[in-house]
C-alpha cells in the first residue's frame, strides 16, 4: 500500500451551521449550561446535594475551562434561599479570660447584641459613679463605718474605766495603746519624775495593775482585724447591692430582647454577676483611665470586658453563604488572633479574634483553588483538621507545628466553633491524582470528583450549541453581536484549539479573549465579521511569534542547515514543536544517521550527552526492535548506528521523530538518497506502523512557511501518520497551496510508505521463495547489512590470527659468531 496524497478538502473542515441559520448572534438563545460537561454537572449536583460528611468536591479541569463560573452557578442554584446562616460572636469568659466563649445567634441578632453591649458599656461607667455617689449609699457606708468605730471605742472605754479605777489610765499614742499611772483623783498620767518619787510599794502595786490589764488589752486589740474584715464585707455587700440595682436597670431592657436565646441570656447574667463582683475595681479604674481603649489591650480590668466581638455578621444574608477565598492562607482559613504591643510585650484578648473563611462559609459553601491552598504553609493541614474534627479551632501556626513554647506571649484558646460546610476544591487533574495517591485522608474528605472535559465531539448539534455559547459570552460581556460567518470562524478556531478537526474545545477563556479582541477591532461596526475574527487571530500570533521568526530567519540565512530541495543520504527533515505558553509553533530540524561496522547498537547521541528525555530515548530503542524483526532473523546485525538532531542545543523529548529517524537509518544503511523537499513527522512501533503525534497542524504549517519563504516548487510537502488526518485544521494559505498543486500533504500508515515517498523507490516485498527484487529498498538495505556482516567476520578472523600470533612463543635467534682469523 502506498502513501496517500491528501486533497485540499481533507486539510480543513469548515463550519457552516446549516442546521442553525441566523444573521446575527443576537438571535441565538443563551446556553443554559456548560458545553459538553454533563458528567461534571451530574457530579456537582450530587456532591452539592449530599448532606453526609466527607462528600466534599474536587473539580478537575484545566485553566480557562469555565469551571469556576459553572461551580458558582450551580452552587447558587442549589443553595437554600430560606436558610440564613448564624451569627458568631466571641465574648469574655469571666471565669477564664484566656478561653473566650463563643455565642451562636440567629442572623442579625449578633450585630444587635454587639450594639446593645456598646451602649451598656457607655452607660455603665456613669451608672457606677452615680450609684456610689448617691446619698443612700453614702449614708449606709457612713453608718457602717461609725458602727465599727463605736464598737472599738466602747470596748476600749470599758477597759480604760476599769484600769482607771485601779490608778492606771489607758492612753493612745502614735505607737499604739499603753497603760500609765495617774495622779490620785485625776486622769492625768504621772511624769517619770513623779513616778520615781513614789514609794516602792506603791510602784510595785501600780506595776502589777499595768501587767494585769495588759493581757485584756492584747485580747481586745486582737479582735480589731476581724471587726475590720466584717466592716469590709459589709461595705462590699453594700457596694454589691447598689451595683446590682444599677446594672439590673441597665440590663433589664437588653435581656428582654434575648428572652428566646438562652446562650445570650446566660452571657448577660454573667455580665451582671461580674459587674456586681468587681464593681469597686471598675470604679477605681475609671478614676485613672486616660484612654479606655488602652486598657482594653493592657490586661487591666476595664468595662470594655463586656463588649461583644462580632466574628461573623450575616444580617444582610438571607440564604446559605457562598465564600470564595482567593488567598487561602492558614489564618485566612481558620481565623487568627491578633496581638498588640504594650509596655514591651504582646498582649491580646477576645476582641482581637478574627474570623476565617471557614467561619464565614459555615452552614454553606467554601470554594478554594487547590494549587493556591497547597502552596500556603499549613493551610492544607489546617483545612483537613477542621473537616475531620467538625469544628474550627483558632490557633497560632506555632501551636500547629508544636513550637508554642517558643512564643513568650500568653496564647488565647477560644472556644471552637462547630463546623458544617461543603468545601469545593478546584484544580487541575494532576493535583487531584497526586493527592489521591499521596494523602491518606484525601479520599475520606473529598469523595466526589467532578471531571471537566477538555473537548467534545464536533457534530452539527455541538457546533450549534457552541454558537449559542459564543452568543452567550458576547452578551454577558457587553460585546457586539457576531455575524454568521464570524461565528462559524470561531467554531473552526475551537476545533483548532482542541487539536482535532472532529472535536471542539470546551475552554471558554481563549474564546472569550478572541471575542474581546475582535470586538475592539470592529470599532464602530454594528456587528463583528469574519474579517475581524481573522485579524484578531493574526494579531494574537503576531504578539507571540518573535521566537518563531528568529528560528525561521536562522533557517533562511543558512544558520540552521535545512534543505528543501535536492537529495541527501542519511539526512531527513524532521519537525519539532515548541510550546511558549498558549502559543505553539513548529520548525524543521535535520535528523542525520551514520552507520559503521559494529554489533547492532543504536547510539542516541542526545541520550549519551543527557540532552534527550526518556520518551525520546525509548523511541530510538524501538528502532533496534524494527531492524531485528525485519533484517535480523537470518544474520546478526553487524552495524552500529548513531542518530542525532543536528544543531539542537536544548533537551529533546518525545517520540514524534522516530518515524523520521527510522527513515534516516534506512537511507544511511542502504545508501538511499532522500528527497529533501519532504519533511516527516510521526512515531513508529517495532513493526514499522506509523503512530499519531501531537501538534500536527503546527508542524505542517511550520514547514510550509519555510518552503513558502524560498518559493514553493510543488515537490515539497509533509508526511504525517494516517491517524492524524482527522485532526487537520490547517490555515487558509496551506489549503490554497495544496489546492493549487504547489504543496503536498501525504498520509502514511507504515514506514514502508514513507520511505518509498522519500526515495522514489519501491519497498520490495519477498516473493514465494523469499526473494526480494533487486533495486528495491529492502534489497539494498539487506545487501548492505550482508556486506557489513561479511566485513565484520573478516575483521574477526584477522583479529583471531593476530591474537594467535601474539600468544605463540617467539623463536630464539643464535648469537652471531666472530669471524675466523685471517678472514
Amino acid at each position: 500500500m502506498s502513501a496517500t496524497i491528501l486533497e485540499s478538502s481533507q486539510l480543513h473542515t469548515p463550519c457552516t451551521l446549516e442546521d442553525c441559520p441566523f444573521e446575527s448572534s443576537a438571535e441565538l438563545p443563551d446556553l443554559d449550561e456548560s458545553l459538553g460537561q454533563s458528567r461534571a454537572v451530574e457530579a456537582l449536583r450530587f456532591g452539592l446535594g449530599m448532606p453526609r460528611d466527607g462528600f466534599n468536591l474536587f473539580v478537575l479541569g484545566g485553566p480557562g475551562s469555565g469551571r469556576h463560573a459553572l461551580v458558582r452557578n450551580l452552587v447558587d442554584e442549589v443553595r437554600r434561599k430560606d436558610a440564613p446562616p448564624s451569627d458568631y460572636c466571641y465574648v469574655n469568659n469571666f471565669a477564664a479570660a484566656t478561653a473566650p466563649r463563643l455565642l451562636r445567634l440567629p442572623a442579625g441578632r449578633g450585630a444587635r447584641l454587639r450594639d446593645d453591649m456598646l451602649r451598656f458599656v457607655a452607660e455603665l461607667g456613669p451608672a457606677i459613679a452615680t450609684a456610689f455617689e448617691s446619698e443612700e449609699y453614702r449614708a449606709r457606708v457612713g453608718a457602717l463605718e461609725q458602727g465599727f468605730k463605736d464598737r472599738q471605742e466602747s470596748v476600749l472605754r470599758a477597759l480604760g474605766n476599769a484600769s482607771l479605777a485601779r490608778g492606771v489610765a489607758l492612753v493612745r499614742s502614735e505607737s499604739g495603746f499603753a497603760f500609765l499611772p495617774v495622779r490620785e483623783g485625776t486622769e492625768e498620767p504621772l511624769s517619770e519624775e513623779e513616778f520615781e518619787n513614789l514609794p516602792d510599794a506603791k510602784k510595785e502595786t501600780l506595776q502589777g495593775v499595768i501587767e494585769e490589764f495588759q493581757e485584756p488589752l492584747i485580747k481586745v486589740l486582737a479582735q480589731f482585724p476581724a471587726w475590720r474584715r466584717e466592716l469590709q464585707d459589709a461595705l462590699k455587700d453594700a457596694s454589691r447591692e447598689v451595683l446590682r440595682n444599677a446594672v439590673v436597670r441597665l440590663l433589664e431592657k437588653i435581656k428582654a430582647n434575648y428572652a428566646d436565646l438562652p446562650a445570650a441570656l446566660a452571657f448577660l447574667q454573667a455580665v451582671e454577676g461580674d459587674v456586681v463582683e468587681i464593681g469597686d475595681t471598675l470604679r477605681e479604674s475609671r478614676k485613672s483611665e486616660p484612654e479606655m481603649e488602652t486598657l482594653l489591650f493592657s490586661g487591666t480590668i476595664s468595662i470594655q470586658r463586656y463588649l461583644v466581638n462580632l466574628l461573623v455578621d450575616n444580617a444582610a444574608s438571607a440564604s446559605q453563604p457562598v465564600v470564595y477565598e482567593t488567598h487561602p492562607t492558614f489564618q485566612n482559613l481558620v481565623g487568627r488572633i491578633e496581638n498588640v504591643p504594650h509596655m514591651g510585650t504582646l498582649v491580646s484578648n477576645f476582641t482581637l479574634i478574627r474570623a476565617g473563611a471557614l467561619h464565614r462559609a459555615n452552614g454553606g459553601y467554601l470554594i478554594l483553588d487547590a494549587l493556591k491552598l497547597l502552596s500556603q504553609p499549613y493551610a492544607w493541614e489546617g483545612l483537613k483538621r477542621a473537616l475531620c474534627a467538625g469544628e474550627i479551632r483558632i490557633e497560632a501556626p506555632a501551636e500547629l507545628i508544636g513550637v508554642a513554647g517558643m512564643v513568650s506571649t500568653l496564647q488565647l484558646q477560644p472556644e471552637p466553633a462547630p463546623l458544617k460546610v461543603k468545601v469545593i476544591l478546584i484544580g487541575e487533574p494532576m493535583i487531584y491524582y497526586l493527592l489521591a495517591e499521596m494523602d491518606a485522608e484525601f479520599a475520606d474528605l473529598f469523595k466526589v470528583a467532578a471531571d471537566f472535559a477538555e473537548d467534545v465531539p464536533r457534530t452539527a448539534y455541538s457546533s450549534a450549541r457552541f454558537a449559542c455559547l459564543t452568543a452567550t459570552l458576547a452578551r454577558q460581556n457587553g460585546l457586539k453581536p457576531l455575524a454568521l460567518t464570524a461565528v462559524t470562524r470561531v467554531v473552526e478556531h475551537a476545533a483548532r484549539l482542541s487539536g482535532d478537526a472532529e472535536r471542539l474545545t470546551t475552554l471558554t477563556r481563549p474564546v472569550l479573549d478572541l471575542l474581546h479582541e475582535a470586538d475592539y477591532l470592529a470599532g464602530d461596526a454594528a456587528m463583528v465579521s469574519r474579517e475581524h475574527i481573522e485579524r484578531a487571530l493574526a494579531a494574537q500570533i503576531r504578539r507571540a511569534d518573535r521566537l518563531r521568526e528568529r528560528y525561521y530567519d536562522a533557517i533562511r540565512r543558512g544558520t540552521l542547515l535545512i534543505s528543501t530541495a535536492g537529495e541527501l543520504i542519511g539526512q531527513v527533515n524532521g519537525l519539532a514543536a515548541v510550546g511558549l505558553g498558549d502559543f505553539t509553533f513548529a520548525h524543521p530540524v535535520r535528523l542525520s544517521a551514520a552507520v559503521r561496522i559494529g554489533d547492532g547498537e543504536m547510539i542516541d547521541i542526545e541520550r549519551e550527552v543527557e540532552m534527550g528525555g526518556p520518551i525520546h530515548s525509548k523511541g530510538v530503542m524501538i528502532l533496534a526492535g524494527f531492524f531485528s524483526t525485519r533484517f535480523g532473523r537470518g544474520i546478526p546485525l553487524s552495524f552500529t548506528a548513531s542518530i542525532v538532531f543536528e544543531q539542537t542545543y536544548g533537551e529533546v523529548e518525545g517520540d514524534s521523530a522516530s518515524l523520521a529517524e527510522l527513515c534516516a537509518l534506512l537511507s544511511a544503511i542502504g545508501a538511499l538518497p532522500v528527497r529533501q523537499g519532504w519533511a516527516i513527522t510521526g512515531s513508529v512501533n517495532q513493526y514499522g506502523a506509523a503512530q499519531p503525534i501531537g501538534a500536527v497542524n503546527e508542524k505542517i504549517e511550520g514547514f510550509f512557511d519555510i518552503c513558502a519563504a524560498g518559493g514553493l516548487s510543488g515537490e515539497q510537502g509533509v508526511i504525517i501518520p494516517a491517524a492524524n488526518v482527522k485532526e487537520l485544521m490547517l490555515k487558509r494559505e496551506v489549503v490554497e497551496a495544496v489546492a493549487a498543486g504547489r504543496f503536498r500533504v501525504a498520509a502514511v500508515a507504515h514506514v514502508d510508505e514513507a520511505i518509498e515517498l522519500l526515495t522514489g523507490l519501491p519497498i520490495g516485498e519477498a516473493d514465494e521463495k523469499g526473494v526480494i527484487a533487486e533495486g528495491t529498498i529492502n534489497y539494498l538495505v539487506a545487501s548492505s547489512l550482508v556486506e557489513l556482516h561479511a566485513s565484520r567476520l573478516s575483521m574477526v578472523e584477522v583479529q583471531k590470527v593476530q591474537k594467535k600470533r601474539a600468544r605463540a612463543p617467539a623463536k630464539k635467534k643464535r648469537a652471531p659468531q666472530p669471524p675466523a682469523p685471517g678472514k
